[in-house]
């Protein structure tokens, strides 16, 4: 199957929704299909404001018109909800193509973090962009109950994985720094509510791992170790020494972190929201609870070796496949007013 993946953001920026598109992209492929990635790239682009790494595309929907209809692609799935998913989607409309979506990233809640926009607002221009697509992907139940609530039509589950290979258990390197080591891990960011972990009186030691445009702000205001950014075996390894990961957030949609996390055998504290609590077991590979410094001391308390087990249960493969079977063929079958008028 030759399928058009359209997406904003792409390598080698790394953040959530790269890193899930990505491996998908690299099991299709091992499964014999052709997927082609449609991004910014060779497009004429501007740095995002507030994100200086993702690029957005000036103008692309010429171009987007010409590389699809060139492509004549089985299905179109539409990653992202930018400048690119934008022009595919009015493609799409326009020639009456079905496509899928799905709801990686909540927008809204991470523009009212900057600026005083009401959520209404925001979310009635997530939801028609959204509700034109034949079929809308969500990682958990939570987050589609959510959707619904707002008014979200034709949502289908569909699952993520992890790479247990890069991120395991490894020995816990000896540290200078004081134990327990608590750590989070991802894009320092307003939205990821990091200072409600750094502001925490905990034992031992706490890592921001990452970078991001709250980096040197939150390292001027606390005294925790910031790493910087890291990818692959490095980061892979940092995040094996840490005894608790925590997780701030509260506008995640599912946290691929947290099972990168568990798949090293580290415990996750996070609040009880949209990701988290569809992702931790209670008192088996973390805790969600309100009070994040009792979640995150409980966890030390926690069996690394139950995490990595929990983890082995989400792989790519499965998620490549959950993918394909959310798929719809972009060309629509003609209704019969469409024949008989073909036939008049």
């Amino acid at each position: 199957m030759k399928i058009a993946i359209v997406i904003d953001t792409w390598l080698p920026e790394v953040n959530g929704v790269v890193t899930t598109m990505h491996q998908i992209v690299e099991e299709l492929k091992a499964a014999g299909h052709d997927p082609h990635v449609l991004s910014t790239e060779g497009f004429l682009s501007i740095p995002c404001p507030g994100y200086t790494s993702i690029r957005l595309a000036l103008f692309p929907q010429l171009k987007v018109n010409r590389i699809l209809d060139e492509m004549q692609p089985d299905a179109i799935h539409i990653s992202t909800e930018g400048p690119l998913g934008l022009a595919a989607r009015r493609y799409c409309l326009k020639h009456r193509l079905n496509f899928t979506t799905c709801y990686h990233t909540k927008f809204p809640e991470y523009i009212r973090a900057r600026a005083p926009i009401p959520l209404s607002v925001s979310y009635a221009w997530v939801r028609r962009f959204h509700n034109s697509a034949s079929r809308v992907m969500v990682s958990t139940p939570s987050l589609r109950a959510e959707l619904e609530a707002r008014g979200f039509r034709n949502l289908v589950h569909w699952g993520k994985g992890v790479d247990t290979q890069l991120f395991r258990p490894r020995p816990k390197e000896h540290l200078e720094d004081k134990r327990p080591i608590f750590m989070y891990m991802g894009r320092v960011a307003v939205e990821k509510n990091i200072e409600a972990f750094l502001s925490l009186e905990l034992p031992g030691t706490q890592y921001v791992v990452g970078d991001g445009p709250d980096l040197e702000m939150l390292k001027r205001r606390y005294p925790a170790k910031f790493t910087g950014f890291l990818r692959g075996e490095p980061l892979a390894a940092m995040l094996a020494i840490a005894d608790v990961f925590v997780f701030p957030s509260r506008t995640d949609t599912f946290g691929l972190v947290l099972l990168e996390a568990m798949a090293a055998g580290v415990p996750v504290a996070a609040f009880p929201v949209t990701g988290p609590k569809d992702v931790v077991i209670q008192g088996v590979t973390g805790f969600c609870d309100e009070n994040l410094r009792q979640a995150a001391l409980a966890c030390l308390e926690l069996d690394g070796d139950k995490c990595r087990e929990y983890a082995l249960r989400y792989s790519w493969k499965n998620a490549a496949e959950e993918f394909l079977r959310n798929m719809v063929p972009a060309r629509r079958a003609p209704d019969k007013a469409e024949d008989a008028l073909a036939s008049a």
